[in-house]
């Protein structure tokens, strides 16, 4: 994808906070395996409801212990992979799909585009784009694709008198109010659901309701940091484009094309067939990874793209998220090892026991306080998912949650952790193209965060009051 002329590669620089994902999720690995030897083995029974597996929380039994041996640390990576396979293919399919549309220009030219005819309206610049990278995070799971935009959204701040911190914050936090609310991101609550067994993106009119609100409160907040830096100039910040020519970084040999809207009507038509056939049909990640692979072929054929561009395309956008896919696998196998150690429903056992000493109000409170801390570890949120549902879904059933408010926690701890974690490696990357340090950007985010949490604790209460569902 095109971007404009400017050197955004920051002085290198000793990389604090920067630990591989993987390693990490190999360590956990390891110590799931040492608890196997360590804590009491115990089950509890299942009861098939309605389709789906549920715990008999008066069931609970000690067994007889079998700790998992040595090699059962590599061996449960590819049990892991196996048994995610049909979300890691559903990831991929997805990956490819993005990568076709990527490839036309569509999205480049509608964002060129709208940055072009905001240019001299620059009140209404941060809702609007704010807006498009919300909703592109919430619909699409926009996250890494949303850094190249920060090479023009920053220019065009700018130009309109705001400063660098103002356009990665549109970019950054619009992306991130999306990723919150997830009204039908695939990587975050359609992967979280699958595990939980919910309906595929069930709970949309709730999660509408938190995206409003969260979206109002983030926008408000960078509106009103940027009108203070309109009124005076010096205290804004412009990292690696101080002193710029903003005027020479804004495209202007872009359009939006007929061709490009005929791709983009595509898309949004994908998702109206896609909410139809979720709620009319019951589809699943079988059929969803269908309908996105035949929208890549239906954009590629509209894109006017061959046929080895298609599949070019496909392979490269599916090769992005190679990394996310076998992180999700690499997750699993942390849940195979307490499986096959019979120590998860141990853990369950105990953790139910805490989270009944909290006031019933304070339960769903406690898991999202649970999910954030791990979103430290494990910055990917597919693979967060992968990693804490299996345990949270059931453990909801023990402390009387719902699922589906178990998977609002989740989404709330991984989604408002994306704009503040130095683990997050597209964040970084996002700062490091402004060249904004962390510090820096920490000292202003601080007061956004404290709101969000408090909306995301208002919000995981209300629903374990409303029993937030279907279940």
């Amino acid at each position: 994808m095109s971007q404009p002329n400017v050197d955004l590669q920051p002085k290198k620089q000793k990389k604090l906070w920067e630990v591989n994902v993987f390693a990490l999720l190999f360590a956990v690995i390891a110590i799931a395996v040492i608890l196997t030897h360590i804590l009491p083995a115990g089950e509890y029974g299942r009861v098939e409801v309605n389709g789906r597996s549920v715990i008999d929380p008066q069931s609970f039994q000690w067994i007889e212990a079998s700790p998992v041996k040595p090699l059962g640390l590599v061996n449960s990576v590819h049990t892991g992979l196996v048994e995610a396979s049909g979300i890691i293919f559903f990831v991929l399919i997805i990956g490819g799909t993005f990568g076709i549309l990527t490839a036309t220009g569509a999205i480049e030219a509608l964002i060129v585009t709208l940055s072009r005819l905001l240019r001299n309206q620059e009140k209404w610049l941060i809702p609007i784009m704010m807006l498009f990278f919300a909703a592109g995070g919430s619909l699409m799971g926009m996250a890494e694709e949303t850094l190249p935009y920060i090479a023009i959204m920053i220019p065009l701040a700018i130009a309109l008198g705001f400063d660098a911190m103002t356009g990665a914050a549109i970019v950054l936090v619009g992306a991130s109010v999306g990723f919150t609310s997830a009204l039908m991101n695939p990587f975050t609550v359609g992967v979280a659901q699958g595990i939980a067994e919910l309906p595929p993106f069930s709970g949309m009119g709730y999660r509408i309701a938190v995206f409003v609100v969260m979206y109002i409160v983030s926008t408000a907040f960078v509106l009103r940091y940027a009108s203070k830096i309109k009124k005076d100039r010096s205290q804004g910040f412009f990292g690696l484009f101080e002193g710029k020519d903003t005027a020479e970084l804004l495209r202007e040999d872009m359009k939006l094309t007929a061709r490009h809207k005929g791709i983009l009507a595509c898309f949004v038509l994908n998702f109206v067939v896609l909410v139809f056939g979720v709620i009319q049909y019951g589809w699943y990640l079988t059929e969803l990874s269908g309908l996105f692979l035949l929208l890549g072929i239906i954009i590629g054929i509209v894109g006017r793209l061959g046929i080895n561009e298609m599949v070019d395309n496909f392979m490269k956008g599916a090769a992005g998220l190679i990394a996310g896919a076998l992180v999700i696998g690499v997750a699993r196998a942390v849940v195979v090892v307490l499986n096959d150690g019979h120590v998860l429903d141990t853990i369950l056992y105990y953790s139910a026991g805490v989270l009944n000493q909290l006031p019933s109000a304070l339960t769903a409170f406690g898991m999202l306080v649970l999910q954030t801390v791990i979103s430290f570890i494990v910055p990917s949120g597919s693979g967060m998912a992968a990693l804490t549902m299996p345990i949270m879904a059931p453990l909801a059933e023990l402390v009387g949650v719902t699922r589906q408010t178990a998977v609002l926690a989740y989404q709330f701890g991984d989604g408002i952790s994306n704009i503040f974690i130095p683990t997050s490696g597209y964040f970084m990357a996002g700062l490091a193209l402004a060249g904004i340090p962390w510090l820096r950007w920490m000292k202003w985010i601080i007061p956004l965060i404290l709101m969000q949490y408090g909306i995301a604790t208002v919000a995981v209460v209300v629903a374990h009051l409303i029993g937030y569902g279907p279940y």
